[in-house]
């Protein structure tokens, strides 16, 4: 049930998840973008978007209408049998309320335009994708790559990547501008007339990963323009399991066969610059099977027995 007591920021509202999202996709609003307004992640924002969290603190429900610039009736959801904010008869509001209202619309009046005056938001026009394989043998090196979507003529970028912490960044082109592999942390800049489309690494998996678990990345472009900054984050893969398994073995069943060295063959052209070991893998694919061996460090090839 929609509350309609003002002055309680602690109370719950309704949110129209539909409505939500077309107005955020009509301002041309990132969801990363609303939530550093809200001050919540960009996994709440989506589960308000999809109606899986339909009630909302109504403190959060005034930043969520403040960073899509509407009113907040304007984001609740309407029922029939109901009156919402802005259909109360005047009449029944004590100076006092009134008050009380004119001073909030006021604070987030102010509070919207000391934000838009300090951190002004451009609609972003880079977007990137990330590329993972399926599995992640512990203590292997896997091949990453984030591939611009889409690149802006003008104007520089920088390109920040999270990995898990434990694990290395070993190789990468071209190589990072920052790195911290003590907290899983690799920034790219790249300058206005720098026309790659992809940016490519080697991550080494901790060796102490857990196998049957489940690893994430995360990451976001900021983009430079007309002395301004626009922030998105960078959609794709995110997620890799943990397992004695090579990067190439999409299935996981242990063996690597001949659609699966195809596809490792594109891969590896894909990551140019970076040095993976073809002989290496082409052993494996040869023996028909394969194991990790944790003392060596490595996948050995296993001949299959007719």
């Amino acid at each position: 049930m929609i509350q309609n007591n003002y002055d309680d920021k602690s109370s719950t509202v309704c949110i129209d998840a539909t409505e939500v999202k077309r107005i955020r996709e009509g301002q041309q609003l990132t969801q990363f973008y609303v939530s550093k307004v809200v001050g919540v992640t960009t996994d709440t924002i989506s589960r308000w978007e999809n109606n899986r969290y339909p009630t909302i603190r109504r403190e959060n429900a005034l930043k969520l209408a403040e960073a899509l610039e509407v009113p907040l009736a304007d984001i609740l959801l309407k029922l029939a049998d109901e009156p919402v904010e802005g259909d109360l008869p005047t009449q029944k509001l004590s100076p006092a309320l009134w008050f009380m209202i004119v001073a909030l619309i006021l604070i987030v009046s102010l509070a919207l335009f000391s934000f838009l005056t300090k951190s002004p938001s451009l609609p972003a026009s880079v977007t990137a994708e990330r590329i993972l394989p399926d599995f992640a043998g512990p203590g292997s090196s896997i091949p990453v790559q984030i591939r611009m979507t889409h690149r802006a003529k003008s104007g520089g970028i920088i390109i920040r990547e999270y990995f898990p912490k434990g694990w290395k960044l070993v190789q990468a082109n071209p190589p990072a501008s920052s790195l911290d592999n003590v907290n899983g942390v690799a920034r790219w800049i790249i300058k206005a007339g720098d026309d790659r489309d992809r940016v490519v690494y080697l991550v080494q998996v901790d060796p102490a990963a857990k196998p049957d678990s489940n690893e994430s990345f995360q990451g976001e472009i900021v983009e430079s323009r007309d002395g301004n900054q626009s922030a998105v984050p960078i959609q794709g893969e995110s997620k890799i399991a943990v397992a004695p398994v090579h990067w190439v073995d999409a299935d996981g069943n242990g063996r690597i066969d001949d659609g699966e060295m195809l596809e490792g063959s594109f891969t590896i052209e894909d990551m140019a610059g970076v040095h993976i070991d073809w002989h290496d893998l082409e052993e494996l694919w040869d023996a028909g099977s394969y194991s990790w061996d944790d003392k060596k460090g490595k996948f050995l090839p296993q001949s299959v027995q007719p």
